[in-house]
C-alpha cells in the first residue's frame, strides 16, 4: 500500500471544496470604490478591432480609467466606462462618432 502525503497549501476551506469553487473576496485592481461606472450602448460594432477603436477614443477623454466592452457583433453593444468624475455625454457621444459608431438610438 501507498501512502500519499497531502501538503494544505490554504487555497480554500477544504470544508468549502476546491478553490476553483470557492468564491474569494479579490479587490478589483481596474476600479477604485470611488469609481463612477456608466454604461452606454453602441450600435454596429462587428469585430476586435470595433471594440478596440471604441476604447482607445473613450480612453482619450480626460478622467476614463478604464472600459470594458460586451461585444454583440452586428446588433447593440454594452460599453462601461470607468472614470474617476462624471463624464459629459457629449464627449462621450464625439467620442464614439470619432472611433465610427453611433449611440444606440441615435440617427446616423
Amino acid at each position: 500500500m501507498t501512502t500519499t502525503e497531502r501538503i494544505t497549501l490554504g487555497l480554500a476551506d477544504s470544508a468549502a471544496g476546491c478553490s476553483c469553487c470557492v468564491t474569494a473576496s479579490v479587490p478589483d485592481t481596474q476600479t477604485a470604490a470611488s469609481t463612477i461606472t456608466e454604461d452606454v450602448l453602441i450600435d454596429g460594432m462587428t469585430c476586435a478591432h470595433c471594440v478596440k477603436s471604441v476604447t482607445e477614443e473613450l480612453l482619450a477623454i480626460d478622467g476614463v480609467e478604464n472600459v470594458s466592452v460586451d461585444l454583440n457583433a452586428g446588433g447593440t453593444s454594452r460599453v462601461t466606462i470607468h472614470s474617476a468624475a462624471l463624464i459629459d455625454a457629449a464627449r462621450v457621444r464625439a467620442a464614439v462618432e470619432e472611433a465610427g459608431y453611433a449611440l444606440a438610438g441615435t440617427p446616423a
